[in-house]
């Protein structure tokens, strides 16, 4: 007697695999993600595409990192240099 609730959850499994190795291209191509037929029977990957899409969303909250202009990096320069300050080589 075999324990179909035991084939499943292997089958299951091994469906979660192949859906979520294939997240980052669906994602990437926003290629019919809600659409997979796997969403619709498991509830672990869906709360995954939930959890992914919220974090992807508050990331695109984040304020973008620009370097700072080449003035900082002369300001810093100048302060090395001068007199009384800390050469380049104690450094």
């Amino acid at each position: 007697m075999t324990d179909s609730r035991a084939t499943t959850q292997h089958e299951s499994n091994t469906d979660c695999h192949s859906f979520q190795a294939s997240l980052p291209e669906l994602f990437e191509t926003d290629a019919g993600l809600h659409e997979q037929p796997h969403l619709a029977t498991c509830a672990a990957c869906t709360a995954l595409v939930r959890d992914l899409e919220y974090i992807a969303a508050q990331a695109k909250l984040l304020l973008p990192m620009h370097d700072p202009s080449p003035a900082v990096w002369e300001n810093i320069q100048s302060a090395l240099v001068k007199p009384g300050s800390r050469s380049k080589r104690s450094l």
